[in-house]
């Protein structure tokens, strides 16, 4: 039989056994990036920030638009133009985001699929009807979960298939399903419920998607792993459905109704039923959320240098986004203090030996943003250049998404029982 491959959206990859339940499991966690090179540090394209960009404001949209159409309320303030802007066509601008996830491992189905990650295999001696399965890509800002079915053909080629005929526990739920994203990639297929399990933790009657068709971006050269699970709330859910591990917690499946994040260059983690205490250094900084559609806090502060240039925002935490992204206006006010040079579409560069002391204030704690993560990468030809790892989008108002740039700095607990998010300085 053959393997089959996830995309987790928060974006991860989990690992799922037969083996009695733990009370935590850890999901280790890869990045692919194309948007510098290996080192982390390599030459940046600008036009592939502006595109990643473009690719999270079509997110927000869209997941702003399901929200709404949920239930009926709208996610967004006036502020933002993040509502008005989805077109009424269904169509909207494609952006490549160049690969920006990050990736873990799943388990699906009775017997259970495992997810082998992109970029690591854990072997594991399992049952001889046990079928091995591709990775997944997880991301706080989205909700939903598919995979590639078996009616998927060429759409689908180099990636391994799911194939609910083989799942004892699998169910038709008789409805299709399309789901789009910010860089334009869509999926169509089947909906279908069964039991997914997310670190050791079992979700049964799990709704997913079953795709026939992928589109181009989420073809085996441009996306890595084989499907998308997203940990968002119901509200954005274009299956009008809980995420995996919002089931967890419905179904009182985990010890703790929490997943925490440590995001970095190596040692990057998924924790599933509570926080990895080996990982961060007490205590933990708490904030509400806002309005349950993304993980959506109310922020303090922004400042550069000492300068505050931004008070009371909201602040969007999500693992799919690579920079921390602002309105246009806030961000060239940012940058205007270091008399940093736009080098076009929000992006903005300045020398590599000058990185400027950034802070973000959430629940009343300043966080502060390191050189090393702040340095997007060199610029140019010199060497001597480097881009931000701020940048702005056109019509995000008083809306701000903190994504690795920021998350790199913090170890960051989803706290789905209190309706909440901590930070807390890294070990």
């Amino acid at each position: 039989m053959r393997a089959l491959s996830v995309f987790l959206i928060a974006a991860l990859q989990v690992l799922a056994i037969t083996f009695p339940q733990p009370r935590h499991l850890s999901i280790p966690l890869t990045k692919r990036s194309t948007l510098r090179t290996a080192d982390g540090h390599g030459s940046v394209d600008p036009t592939s920030i502006m595109a990643h960009i473009s690719s999270t404001v079509v997110k927000l949209q869209r997941g702003a638009a399901a929200f709404e159409r949920n239930t009926g309320a709208v996610l967004f303030s006036d502020s933002s133009s993040l509502t008005k802007r989805v077109a009424a066509s269904g169509s909207d601008p494609l952006a490549d985001d160049s690969n920006e996830r990050w990736y873990g491992e799943i388990e699906v189905g009775t017997p259970p699929y495992i997810f082998i990650s992109l970029h690591f295999r854990l072997d594991r001696a399992m049952h001889d009807a046990l079928m091995r399965a591709p990775p997944v890509d997880c991301d706080t800002g989205s909700t939903d979960f598919f995979l590639p079915g078996p009616s998927c053909g060429d759409s689908c080629s180099g990636h391994d298939i799911y194939n609910p005929n083989s799942s004892s526990s699998a169910e038709p739920l008789g409805k299709t399903f399309m789901v789009e994203y910010g860089d334009g990639s869509m999926a169509t297929g089947d909906l279908y419920t069964d039991t997914v399990s997310l670190a050791g933790y079992n979700a049964n009657a799990q709704t997913l998607g079953v795709a026939s068709f992928y589109s181009y971006g989420f073809s085996s050269e441009n996306f890595g792993a084989d499907g998308l699970m997203g940990m968002g709330f119901e509200s954005i859910s274009a299956y009008g459905a809980n995420s995996v591990f919002q089931t967890l917690v419905s179904q009182g499946a985990v010890p703790e109704p929490v997943f925490a994040f440590k995001l970095a260059s190596s040692g990057s983690e998924l924790y599933v039923g509570g926080v990895n205490s080996a990982l961060y250094r007490d205590p933990f900084t708490y904030t509400p959320v806002t309005k349950q559609g993304y993980w959506q806090v109310t922020g303090d502060a922004i400042a550069i240098n000492g300068k505050e240039i931004v008070n009371d925002f909201s602040a969007i935490i999500d693992t799919g986004t690579t920079l921390i992204l602002g309105d246009t206006t806030y961000v060239s006010q940012l940058y205007a203090v270091i008399n940093a040079t736009e080098v076009g579409g929000g992006v903005y560069s300045l020398p590599c030996d000058a990185m400027p002391n950034v802070t973000i204030t959430l629940g009343g704690k300043s966080f502060a943003i390191s050189a090393e993560t702040f340095n997007f990468g060199t610029y140019g030809s010199s060497g001597n250049t480097c881009l931000g790892g701020i940048a702005g989008g056109d019509g995000l108002g008083d809306v701000w998404v903190l994504g690795d740039v920021f998350m790199r700095n913090v170890y960051t607990a989803f706290d789905v029982g209190n309706s909440r998010v901590g930070f807390a300085d890294l070990a």
